[in-house]
């Protein structure tokens, strides 16, 4: 067995937008490398605001898309390479989708999806993928009694996810890559969700990607979090670590920007309307935008470096 279950090593992906004579490019995601232990289920957060990269990174781990550079193993095996096939592939990695009224056809009954989820596992043997089907239900707090015969619209959006997440558990995954999975859910489930990712994680030997610009759920779930900004990994280490004292600037903030009881808006911060320029940087992406930023800073890019217990920060100027 390979020592890490799942691996990005110096990933990029770069998108051309508009015409060919006056188009530009844009690197979406810029030499991203992470990893998933083989040994033990983890939980990463990759967390950001709207446009680091953090979408069209899931989607090359799910092959949507493929990288401009760098690879992307599983169990070892080259994932991103064109000779590769695997068509246990798809059952090894299973997404959760941000909207799950757009993961279901309004006219198909929902326990058809499950049904053939369970039926591409076991076959033809109908009280077999009944049972299954059942079993994933049950360990998102449903039954197959309860969603028998309906359509996604009697689903409340909480309902709805917990079937997605329910299917996605059907073929045992090994990684789960859940992108923005509470953003379309009431605020009074969100918690609801992430509790089952942190219960099914044990229970299923799963290790969860969880894609999110929601700091509080990140803290509360995750093992690992990774900051994406721009396109680049700025900083990753362990969630309590980096969230209760963050070494990025960057990071620290994302972490001020979380609403808190009592305190008052900066009207003073102001975000420069310059992400192409941010995106196509050879020095720091972030320099424009920091308070820290020297000379050095402006004229190369840092490096991802260790700060503290195996905390890493690309930072010439680490707050720790």
């Amino acid at each position: 067995m390979a020592d890490k279950l799942l691996e990005f090593s110096h990933v990029s992906k770069e998108f051309r937008i508009g015409g060919m004579l006056r188009g530009k490019k844009i690197q979406a995601v810029d030499d991203v490398s992470f990893s998933l232990p083989s040994d033990h289920p983890v939980i990463l957060s990759i967390v950001g605001e709207s446009g680091c990269g953090k979408s069209t990174l899931c989607k090359m781990l799910l092959k949507i898309h493929a990288p401009s550079a760098g690879t992307i193993t599983l169990d070892g095996m080259d994932v991103t390479d064109k000779r590769y096939k695997n068509d246990k592939f798809y059952d090894d990695v299973q997404p959760i989708f941000q909207n799950p009224f757009e993961a279901f056809s309004m006219r198909k009954k929902v326990d058809t999806y499950l049904i053939s989820t369970a039926n591409h596992i076991y076959g033809g043997d109908r009280i077999k993928v009944l049972e299954k089907v059942d079993e994933a239900l049950h360990s998102v707090g449903l039954s197959y009694a309860l969603i028998e015969g309906k359509y996604p619209a009697q689903f409340s959006g909480g309902e709805l996810q917990r079937v997605s997440i329910a299917r996605a558990l059907i073929t045992h995954p090994k990684v789960i890559v859940a992108d923005e999975p509470v953003a379309m859910v009431d605020a009074s489930m969100k918690m609801n969700i992430v509790n089952l990712f942190r219960s099914l994680k044990t229970q299923y030997n799963v290790s969860f990607i969880y894609i999110t610009h929601d700091l509080s759920t990140a803290y509360y779930v995750s093992d690992t979090i990774a900051t994406l900004y721009r396109g680049e990994i700025i900083e990753y280490g362990a969630a309590k670590d980096i969230m209760e004292n963050p070494a990025h600037p960057y990071t620290r903030l994302l972490m001020d920007s979380i609403p808190r009881v009592g305190a008052r808006w900066n009207s003073r911060i102001a975000m420069p309307d310059m992400e192409d320029k941010e995106y196509a940087a050879t020095c720091c992406k972030f320099a424009a935008r920091c308070q820290y930023a020297t000379d050095e800073c402006r004229r190369t890019r840092p490096i991802m470096s260790e700060c503290s217990n195996g905390r890493m920060v690309k930072c010439y100027h680490a707050l720790i």
